[in-house]
């Protein structure tokens, strides 16, 4: 009977290690601004159209 409630302590911590790890993301999300957002989005798009064109080649 003890391990079940070893296993039940740890499901509880995994649970708990679970919400502080979406926690932290949430925080880190919402701490851009809308125009930082805007900037991360637009350099990520260059990047992309750039490794697009490397692969891609000239245009015939």
């Amino acid at each position: 009977m003890r391990w079940w409630k070893i296993l039940g302590l740890a499901g509880v911590a995994g649970v708990a290690a679970t919400g502080v790890v979406i926690a932290r993301a949430e925080r880190r999300r919402q701490a851009y601004t809308p125009d930082e957002i805007r900037t991360r989005l637009r350099a990520r798009l260059d990047e992309a159209t750039e490794d697009d064109r490397k692969t891609i080649g000239p245009a015939d």
